[in-house]
């Protein structure tokens, strides 16, 4: 599952990699760098899976870790440089239109013909011209099923967040996406809406469950305080709910019925890598099955890999029964984060307003 020590070489941004020299030529492996730089989300590589590419194509990976789409974005507009990408869906968006990706090699990447069908071809790039998904999941509740009963959560959906008799009761994701998301769906509108009445609904919406429930506002400390029952409700991701589910037996997840956020996080190259052989090929290298499961395991977020998540649910796979590492997949009320810049600020502001009430 998702794990939560580096070892000390990613610690430190794995600036030569972790593990020893490879004798192999990359030249003769076919690459066009000896070096490539991969800028990648803490915690979503599997242990040896990066050295293993180090080893296999003997091209030293410069590997170093991001916190938030945000800050990858700000790194991205300082200067810094960097082939291979990894950010969410509507970032990937936001860097197609302004122009910061290379399309894809699909030649280079076979593996691609193994990504679950239902992710291929997104709203936010419908020919993946410039992204290949690598993991996926969406946002909902973790209850403590000793105390919260799935037929509350089937009548009341998103809207038992609101409900007096879980005050103090409740962790909230301090996120003014995910949480704008979930007021949204829960009055019956699109989480990309920028309708400025629906806006204010959904605003209304939080300053309701605020008043109601007085929820704790966390982000990660969601997974250890959930794992030891701490709190009867918590709005999270699949990956972390499928962490604190294996954690603790009496933990569930529930996807409310109105919709919720449906992401992807995925592979991109950016406009200035000029290691473009190497960079498709560490993607397809990514996708491979013995890789995807090494990855999936290690971080707890579900594959994309068609014949690594059945192996993964069948009996004796590693998330056999665990509900939170199946995301509902084709639900038409599930949505992806479109880029819209003026909504983000907007919400932004909404959200600091409501946490200071």
């Amino acid at each position: 599952m998702k794990k939560f020590v580096l070892c000390a070489c990613m610690f430190l941004l794995l600036l030569s990699g972790c593990g020893g020299k490879s004798d192999v030529d990359p030249m003769e492996k076919g690459m066009d760098c000896t070096t490539l730089k991969v800028y990648n989300w803490g915690e979503y590589v599997g242990d040896g899976v990066i050295d293993g590419f180090q080893k296999e194509y003997g091209v030293k990976i410069i590997y170093e870790m991001f916190d938030s789409n945000e800050a990858m974005y700000t790194k991205l507009q300082s200067g810094e440089t960097y082939d291979v990408l990894v950010p969410s869906d509507y970032m990937i968006e936001r860097l197609m239109n302004e122009g910061k990706l290379q399309p894809l090699d699909m030649s280079l990447i076979p593996n691609f013909e193994g990504i679950m069908d239902g992710l291929k071809n997104p709203s936010y790039d419908p020919t993946n011209e410039y992204s290949v998904p690598y993991l996926w999941g969406t946002v909902g509740i973790i209850y403590n099923k000793e105390v919260v009963s799935l037929a509350e959560l089937e009548e009341k959906g998103w809207n038992i967040l609101k409900d007096p008799k879980y005050k103090g009761r409740v962790y909230m994701y301090d996120s003014e996406r995910d949480s704008f998301m979930v007021a949204l769906k829960a009055l019956g509108y699109s989480m990309n809406t920028d309708d400025e009445k629906e806006i204010e609904e959904a605003a209304e919406w939080l300053r309701e469950l605020d008043q109601n429930v007085d929820p704790v506002y966390v982000t990660d400390e969601v997974i250890d305080a959930m794992g030891s029952g701490s709190k009867d409700l918590a709005v999270t991701y699949s990956g972390e709910a499928a962490y604190v589910t294996d954690m603790n037996d009496k933990m569930g997840y529930y996807t409310p019925k109105e919709g919720t956020n449906r992401w992807v996080d995925g592979f991109v190259i950016t406009k200035e890598s000029k290691c473009p052989i190497t960079a498709n090929t560490f993607i397809n290298y990514m996708l491979d099955e013995d890789n995807a499961f090494e990855n999936t395991e290690y971080v707890g977020y579900t594959t994309t890999v068609q014949s690594v998540y059945d192996a993964e649910i069948d009996l004796g796979g590693y998330f056999y029964k665990n509900e939170a590492y199946q995301p509902r997949l084709g639900y038409d009320l599930d949505e992806t984060f479109r880029h819209n810049e003026v909504l983000k600020k907007k919400l932004s502001q909404l959200w600091v307003k409501i946490k200071a009430q």
